[in-house]
């Protein structure tokens, strides 16, 4: 017996209340930017400079119990995080314990330093402080910069893709789902103040790809079925690609977020935010897929003569029957 999450005569219009959609979307982003420019983000370490500590015991790491230690200095954003590696000895257990500059400052002083070192020998008297490393805000920003060129980039690259696989219609659609999704999370991002760090900026990047696969996957059935049924209206061959492919767009999402949510409750306070990023980025991926890159389609409208009527053959450019 099958499992069958979405019925095979499924038959929703998804464009009924196109502009209603399209709306909601673009206040949502409004929302967003004025987030951003209003409070701006809650940057991490990454961002805004700071000290690691790379510390060594004999005794096995017990983060918990660091992390309670550097709280009780009242320190602000501190990470701490175990370092493994195959050549390690079976008595060398490495820590990172990485402390944010305060506000007005450039550097984490060496009296904080000091006093974070005591209190985590409190915690392992045979701890030893390997090195100490500061990053100032210069590199900070430089981060900040390289960051910003890589997700500007990656959007950049989709939109030549997609142009070469279909049609610039279809491009257009694809980049303004990936901004709006971009922009969603960095907007939530700054709204809830979570830390944003080096691993948002992976998720972003992640956030990326995997709603240009869920689009994708909508517009290469877009394509065929224009191929198929030439007299029918785009909206209603739009209908009919996306009714056939969300049994796999649900499943997909679904059990992305299994594995998604269960990193979130279980993996620890080092990796929350980028999962949380990523749970966020399925749910508008998922959501602009269909709601925002269809809809700019609808609108923007596509050429249907690609073949002649009695003449099957790849749709799109002259790039159409590479495989992606």
């Amino acid at each position: 017996m099958r499992l069958r999450l979405v019925k095979d005569d499924l038959n929703l219009d998804y464009f009924k209340r196109a502009t209603i959609w399209l709306g909601i979307s673009g206040v949502l982003v409004v929302i967003a930017l004025i987030s951003f420019f209003m409070q701006g983000l809650n940057y991490g370490i990454d961002f805004r400079g700071g000290t690691t500590i790379r510390t060594e015991t004999s005794t096995p790491v017990d983060v918990g119990e660091y992390r309670s230690a550097l709280d009780a200095l009242g320190m602000g954003d501190v990470v701490i995080s175990e370092v493994f590696d195959p050549s390690f000895r079976d008595d060398q257990n490495v820590a990172m314990v990485r402390i944010g500059a305060q506000d007005g400052e450039e550097a984490v002083s060496t009296e904080v330093i000091e006093s974070a070192e005591a209190a985590l020998a409190e915690v392992a008297p045979d701890i030893r402080f390997v090195s100490v490393e500061s990053v100032g805000p210069k590199v900070s920003g430089e981060l900040i910069q390289t960051a910003s060129l890589a997700v500007a980039l990656a959007i950049g690259a989709v939109l030549i893709y997609i142009w070469l696989r279909f049609e610039w219609q279809f491009a257009v659609g694809a980049v303004v789902a990936l901004v709006h999704d971009v922009a969603l999370t960095i907007g939530i991002f700054s709204e809830l103040q979570i830390k944003f760090d080096l691993a948002i900026i992976a998720a972003l990047l992640t956030i990326v790809g995997y709603s240009l696969n869920d689009t994708v996957v909508v517009f290469d059935r877009v394509r065929e079925n224009l191929i198929k049924y030439k007299s029918k209206d785009l909206k209603e061959v739009l209908n009919m690609s996306i009714n056939e492919t969300m049994s796999r767009t649900i499943m997909t999402s679904l059990t992305t977020l299994i594995a998604l949510i269960a990193l979130f409750v279980l993996g620890g306070d080092v990796i929350r935010g980028f999962v949380f990023a990523m749970i966020w980025g399925v749910f508008v991926g998922t959501y602009s897929s269909i709601f925002v890159a269809s809809t700019f389609l609808v609108k923007l409208g596509v050429k249907r003569d690609w073949t002649k009527p009695d003449e099957p053959g790849p749709a799109g450019t002259q790039f159409g029957d590479v495989d992606a």
